[in-house]
């Protein structure tokens, strides 16, 4: 297996990223117990899909928060399932706010919580976590309405298992709940001071352009929403770290750097490995 850490120890502070860890697979779980800092000093982005049940969740998220100086998490879909015969069976907003709560009394930065700044190099710069879900409007390029784009994704047989374990109660629907939060966390990021840089962290892309790669473009209506497309233009951001896609790559859009990390299921990086290492290095960036 590949150094979980960039560089040496002893080479400084990092701000290092991963996600999409899924350690519901028990393969996965040796990858998510040999993550390890480089130095103390050392912060880790997780953005989302640790698990779908909240006990792993919580154990994935303590054993790194003891380990690493500062964790910052953004939810990603897979947390925010109800999947049957979890002990914790809250539904929505209310699972959210559930997970929100057992990574405060771990010491987990999460979206709720207001953006801690990297001093190392490369810094100063605020990580601010995100969470936007998805409103169907990466469709596919025939489908002029959500109704149409579900439809063709039913009839190819590509439907994200979101149609049936993630719950948007006390919305109507996902695409409501991901309007609410989009304007919620667009509020949050105009109020930010402009002179700080972001590290955007969002489980799913802000931009559509990273799921052109998408074996089955019928998915992409489960991976974000026009609605964030300008923010790494309209806010000061210095990057992008998001996951959801399971391709883990570095790409620029108008001159901000967006990188996906996630590890994916088994079936993925036993075909690829891990060529990029398991923890992704944000800071200080290394071309």
């Amino acid at each position: 297996m590949p150094s979980t850490t960039p560089g040496s120890p002893d080479s400084g502070r990092r701000l290092l990223a991963v996600s999409d860890l899924h350690i519901g697979m028990t393969d996965n779980v040796p990858i998510m117990e040999s993550l390890r800092p480089g130095t103390d000093e050392d912060w880790l982005i997780v953005a989302g899909d640790v698990a779908e049940e909240a006990a792993d969740v919580e154990r994935a998220l303590a054993l790194l928060a003891s380990r690493f100086a500062k964790v910052i998490w953004a939810p990603g879909n897979h947390e925010l399932w109800t999947p049957p015969g979890d002990p914790v069976a809250l539904r929505g907003q209310e699972r959210y706010e559930h997970l929100v709560g057992l990574c405060r009394r771990l010491g987990v930065v999460t979206p709720e919580d207001p953006y801690p700044v990297w001093e190392g190099e490369g810094g100063p710069v605020a990580v601010a976590p995100l969470f936007t879900l998805y409103d169907y409007t990466f469709r596919t390029p025939t489908a002029a309405s959500k109704r149409e784009s579900l439809e063709q994704a039913h009839a190819a047989g590509i439907v994200c298992t979101d149609e049936y374990l993630l719950h948007p109660e006390p919305y109507p629907a996902a695409d409501d709940w991901c309007r609410a939060r989009v304007a919620a966390t667009e509020a949050r990021l105009a109020a930010h001071d402009p002179s700080v840089p972001l590290i955007l962290v969002n489980h799913w892309p802000l931009v559509r352009e990273p799921t052109d790669v998408l074996t089955y473009p019928e998915f992409a209506q489960w991976c974000g929403t026009v609605l964030t497309r300008d923010w790494h233009r309209r806010f000061n951001t210095a990057a992008v770290v998001y996951g959801h896609l399971h391709i883990p790559r570095t790409t620029w859009y108008d001159g901000v750097r967006f990188e996906e990390v996630s590890i994916g299921y088994p079936r993925e990086w036993r075909r690829r490995g891990h060529p990029r290492g398991l923890l992704r290095q944000i800071l200080p960036y290394e071309a």
